[in-house]
This record gives structure tokens, C-alpha cells and sequence, in this order.
């Protein structure tokens, strides 16, 4: 029965995961947990603390779930819902410092955008340790003595979370457009509703064919700073076009050359590539959205203020560090992968690191530490 409720959770909260879906805060004990057993930290999106609880099965240990608004780990603490208030929050209402001898967490490695792990530390007296990007990882995490192998530090976007985009796309798509359809337009329901599906599906299975044209910042000389149509590459373009050439081809064959019929087919198409394609980017762990003017930044180094602590590289999700242990100094050889998720920013604990623009203004670490992104890229102060 609890594999049949967790399969039917990973299915409509699949549907519905671009929607906030929260569930409750608190402390949950997995197996049988003692005083020494570890102490595990997520968000209250549901869909993750199911994953989260799955991963965790055969360990003893206690996860406490912090109130991140229903919103996943990555999100919530890019753009402030899931922040240090959360995470103190959740430690002294829910009775584990009582259940517990150490004071070790484990976090969510992309929790690090927005829980500064020395603001817990001197409120709480709790040690964060940042865990893998993905809850699968746990297990090896706890074999190899809490530490990471670079597999387990970096985000990717293999061919099953392709498709979960692809459905968070095309579900809701198809609910507004088919209802929509059903009293304006009845005929065309059906293949209205094959293309909404058939369309996503194709344009994330095949992303790894396409995914270099993707260059976040290409357009910025050319174009506004709301560059939402000019930055999904060129596939959706060459699909609308060979379904244009298909169309045409059915027309001629069925001898339908009816201009109303290419008219109402070839705008309806358009309009469905152009709403599915608005900000592929940011439908991708591996690239910013379109919509942020975040992606113009670059990540810089001041090597004098560098003492080799190696947040930075426990923390980015693209691996972009490398830290020599021996003269403690980090360098960035992957600096092109970077995602300007601002987690290196907020952990350094000698604010070695910045964002600078492209006409060279800097962004310090007060101001990446304080202001989140909201959807459209603005950063506002964080909740808390």
C-alpha cells in the first residue's frame, strides 16, 4: 500500500510540481532512530519529502521538514522561502534537540542559495553538513563518512527528470486549452491536446541534442533584458516547421487547401511552441532562466581573501570549483558552468567571492546574502 501511495504521489504531484503543493512541517523519525542517529533536513514540498522519505528507508534517522511554502529545495531558497528562519524554526519547535546527543544536520545541498551555514551554527549551536543535490545519493553519502564524491555535488538533467518538465508543461497546457477547445473550437480538441503533449515530450527528450546552442548570455547586445522568446534555441522553431511542412503536405493530399484551414493550424501550433518554449532555460537545472538578468553575471575570485575553506566547491551545483588543500586556495576552472545560483557567495566565510556585470559592477555578498530572486529575476529582501 505505501508503494502504491508513493506511485500515485509522483504522479499527479508530477502533473501539478510548477505549483506550490505543501504538506506539514515538523520532525519525522524514519526507522528507529537513537541519540546518535543522523538528523536530516528538507522542505515541506511534498513530492520532495515522499522522495526524501523513499531515499531514506532502511536508515534510522529523524528528518525534519522546514517550511519552504510548498515550494521545492532549489527554488524556495533561491528566492527566499527557504532560509535560516526556516531551519531554526523547524530546530527549536520540533523537540529534536531533546532526541538527539550531537549537533550535526545534514542539508540539502541546494538549500545552500539560501541557509547561511554559520548564521545556524551561531543561533542553534547545530553543525550543517551540506548533504548530495539528490536524496537517491544519501545512502553512499553516510557509507563514504558524510562526504561527497563530485557525482553527488553536481545537479543534472537526465532523460526522467526531462520528462517530469515535459509533464509539468503539458498537463496543465492541456487542462486550460482543452476546456477552452471543447466550447470554441470542438473538432480540433483531440489534436489540439496530441500536439500540447507531443510537443514537450519531444522538445526535453531530445534537449541533449540541442543543448549547446542554449548560451545564456548571446543575446544580451542584441536584444532587451526580457529576452523570454530569443532564448529557447532553435528547436522549437524547427519543429513548428516541420509541422508546418506536414501540415501543408495533409492539406495538399486531402486536397484541404483551404487557407482558413493552414491559417488556424499554423497560428494554434505557433502559439503552442512559443508558451511551451518561453524560458527553456529556467525549465533546466543546468542553465539560468531566461527571464533573470542574473545570467550576465560572472562569478570572480579575490585570491587574497581566499583561505581554501572549500564551501564553494561542497556546495555548487556544477562542480565549477576546484580547492588546493595544500596552499588553501580555491580556482574556478568551470567557471562557464556556472548556473549564478549564489551558493558559493553565501557560504564563503571570507566573502572571497562576487558577482560582477557585465559593465563591471559588483554584487557583493551582502547584497546576495540579503535580496532573493523573485520569478521575473528582481531581487527583493528574503523572508527572513
Amino acid at each position: 500500500m505505501t508503494e502504491l501511495k508513493y506511485f500515485a504521489a509522483n504522479i499527479v504531484e508530477t502533473c501539478v510540481r510548477g505549483f506550490p503543493f505543501p504538506c506539514q512541517t515538523g520532525l519525522l523519525k524514519i526507522g528507529h532512530p537513537d541519540r546518535n542517529s543522523p538528523v536530516f533536513l528538507t522542505c515541506n514540498f511534498h513530492l520532495t519529502v515522499e522522495r526524501v522519505k523513499k531515499a531514506l528507508q532502511g536508515i534510522d534517522c529523524y528528518l525534519l521538514i522546514a517550511n519552504s511554502k510548498g515550494i521545492n529545495v532549489w527554488c524556495a531558497s533561491t528566492g527566499g522561502h527557504l532560509t535560516n528562519h526556516s531551519v531554526i524554526s523547524v530546530i527549536k519547535t520540533s523537540g529534536i534537540e531533546e532526541l538527539v546527543d550531537h549537533r550535526q544536520l545534514i542539508l540539502p545541498q541546494l538549500a545552500a542559495a539560501g541557509v547561511e551555514a554559520r548564521v545556524i551554527r551561531q543561533k542553534t549551536g547545530w553543525r550543517c553538513i551540506w548533504g548530495p543535490v539528490y536524496a537517491r545519493d544519501i545512502p553512499a553519502f553516510l557509507n563514504h563518512g558524510l562526504q561527497k564524491t563530485p557525482e553527488m555535488r553536481q545537479v543534472v538533467f537526465p532523460f526522467s527528470q526531462r520528462m517530469e518538465m515535459a509533464v509539468m508543461w503539458a498537463f496543465p497546457l492541456s487542462l486550460a486549452v482543452g476546456l477552452l477547445t471543447l466550447f470554441l473550437w470542438p473538432e480540433a480538441f483531440l489534436p489540439l491536446i496530441t500536439l500540447i503533449w507531443l510537443l514537450p515530450l519531444l522538445i526535453f527528450a531530445l534537449f541533449p541534442l540541442y543543448a549547446k546552442w542554449l548560451n545564456s548570455g548571446k543575446y544580451r547586445a542584441s536584444f532587451s533584458k526580457y529576452t523570454i522568446i530569443f532564448d529557447f534555441g532553435r528547436l522549437p522553431l524547427v519543429l513548428w516547421g516541420i509541422f508546418m511542412v506536414a501540415l501543408l503536405t495533409y492539406s495538399l493530399l486531402s486536397r484541404n487547401d483551404s487557407g482558413a484551414f493552414l491559417l488556424h493550424w499554423g497560428f494554434a501550433s505557433l502559439v503552442l511552441i512559443l508558451l511551451i518554449s518561453i524560458d527553456l532555460m529556467g525549465s533546466t537545472p543546468v542553465y539560468k532562466s531566461g527571464l533573470h538578468e542574473d545570467r550576465f553575471l560572472r562569478i570572480t575570485l579575490e585570491r587574497g581573501k581566499c583561505r581554501g575553506a572549500a564551501f564553494c566547491e561542497q556546495v555548487c551545483p556544477r562542480n565549477c570549483y576546484q580547492v588546493d588543500h595544500r596552499q588553501h586556495k580555491a580556482t574556478i576552472p568551470r567557471a562557464d558552468y556556472c548556473v549564478q545560483c549564489g551558493a558559493c557567495i553565501v557560504q564563503c566565510p571570507f566573502d572571497a567571492l562576487f558577482f560582477r556585470s557585465p559593465s563591471g559592477e559588483v554584487l557583493p555578498p551582502e547584497i546576495i546574502r540579503k535580496f532573493k530572486l523573485n520569478l521575473l529575476g528582481k531581487r527583493l529582501v528574503k523572508q527572513a
